[in-house]
């Protein structure tokens, strides 16, 4: 029987990476190109058709090799019907990607939200292979999500399930607004962003810290400091891994994972950060709900988007 294969597309603001999958999860070849989002959704809708053949005819496989093409997509989608309600980051309202996509080449094609995506990969193919029921966060910019439960991304009702970022957990007295328009949310202090905000506010209260030398202090600045024991970088570190641990408390007791994978740029700081998220974990959560379960870094870097993806169509 001839190996089927599947195609991931991960449509970023800038670029777009497409790669190809065989059945076990594995990435066998990868192209990136311009999106060119300045030109409209045509346009890039023509880009990703170019990028995926190009992917396919510089593999060893056959173009009908290709069982399925999945798409990892930032913004609002109404995933069943495969439309594009918004994206900010790609200028996009009112988008038809499945249909075009389709139509273009004869595929079948699966769209799902980013955060998402990067779960169903780390899933398949990276720190969670082989577990069922798993929850990933994505520590960049912002504070993203996905939740797999037996073996499948579960969206909700409308697809909000998993946005881990916009979970309550900052009691008033200290809460900032987000950009969600809630006050606040994990992602006001747990995200890069936020990480940076709470090192700018100590170097202008004048608090003694190695922040203070930084011209722009960045999330691993204030990362590195901690590691160097500096008093004021380890606290706002403390801060950012207590709202994940709390928030994995109560996730805990709603969708009783085995695992919780920590993806994106501010997961690559380490212990610094995992063990602290651990103590509050344990600490939160009911003995049953956290024994037994692991908190781990994710393993597929800047390829869970396509991996998982590509899994759209089997997983």
């Amino acid at each position: 029987m001839t190996q089927r294969i599947y195609v991931g597309v991960d449509l970023g603001g800038t670029s777009i990476k497409v790669g190809l999958c065989d059945e076990e999860g594995k990435l066998v070849q990868t192209f990136e190109g311009p999106t060119g989002t300045e030109h409209g959704p045509d346009y890039v809708l023509d880009r990703i058709e170019e990028y995926v053949r190009k992917l396919v005819s510089d593999s060893a496989y056959e173009w009908e090799q290709v069982a399925g093409i999945g798409a990892g997509i930032a913004g609002f989608l109404d995933i069943p019907n495969g439309f594009v309600e918004l994206s900010p980051n790609l200028g996009w309202r009112n988008v038809a990607v499945k249909k075009t996509l389709e139509e273009k080449l004869g595929k079948t094609v699966t769209i799902d939200n980013d955060a998402n995506v990067a779960a169903l990969g780390e899933a398949w193919g990276g720190a969670g292979r082989g577990i069922a029921n798993l929850v990933c966060y994505t520590l960049g910019t912002g504070v993203g999500g996905g939740i797999i439960i037996n073996g499948k991304i579960y969206q909700g009702y409308n697809g909000m399930a998993g946005e881990l970022g916009h979970m309550s957990v900052v009691p008033d007295v200290e809460a900032i607004a987000c950009n969600c328009g809630q006050t606040g949310c994990l992602e006001t202090v747990s995200s890069a962003t936020g990480i940076v905000r709470m090192g700018n506010d100590a170097k202008e209260r004048g608090d003694r810290t190695s922040l203070a030398l930084i011209d722009t202090i960045t999330a691993k600045d204030v990362f590195d400091a901690a590691k160097a024991g500096d008093e004021v970088s380890t606290r706002i570190v403390n801060r950012a891994a207590f709202y994940i641990g709390k928030s994995m408390a109560a996730v805990a007791i709603t969708v009783n994972p085995q695992r919780f994978i920590l993806g994106g740029g501010v997961s690559r700081a380490g212990e610094i950060l995992f063990n602290p998220i651990r103590e509050t974990f344990h600490k939160l959560a009911p003995e049953r709900a956290y024994s037994g379960v692991e908190v781990v870094p994710a393993t597929l870097g800047n390829d869970a988007g396509v991996v998982g993806a590509a899994g759209l169509n089997l997983r």
